[in-house]
């Protein structure tokens, strides 16, 4: 089996998330959304909050599963049986970052990190920029999947 992670804080899960989940399923057996968990970091949506909308988004996709999780993203998959590390890419310096952790990751597990390219249209959305839109009280509804906008 197939089975590949597809790991973030998703706070909260956006339409660019939403198009690489909806695209890396169509690649393996079996996704897990691995909502990671920091205690050092502040979320603006709380870890309920954040499964319940992906969990919501995708209830009609019986081979996408939510799952949380601490420590190495590794680690984590090796608890899971996960052989691949699914990744979204935006930009060029989402490249840089996302290539230094895949071969981290590499040199730590077997593990394989596979890249898509966020959908023209979604380049530009990211949880940190809709976060920044909800908190001075914009309309953040064409940036997030609806399960998002019922928050």
């Amino acid at each position: 089996m197939r089975r590949a992670i597809f790991p973030g804080s998703f706070d909260p899960l956006t339409l660019g998330h939403h198009d690489i989940i909806l695209r890396g399923i169509t690649l393996f057996d079996e996704l897990i959304i691995a909502v990671g968990v920091n205690a050092d970091k502040k979320y603006m949506f709380t870890l309920e909050q954040r499964i319940e909308f992906i969990t919501k988004a995708f209830i009609t996709e019986s081979r996408i599963k939510v799952l949380t999780y601490e420590g190495l993203t590794v680690d984590f998959c090796d608890k899971v049986n996960a052989g691949f590390i699914l990744r979204g890419l935006r930009n060029p310096g989402d490249f840089e970052f996302e290539k230094a952790i895949a071969h981290t990751n590499r040199k730590l597990s077997e593990i394989e990190t596979v890249f898509l390219l966020t959908s023209s249209g979604k380049s530009f959305i990211s949880s940190s920029i809709v976060r920044d839109v909800i908190r001075n009280g914009g309309d953040y509804s064409i940036l997030v999947p609806d399960t998002v906008r019922a928050k």
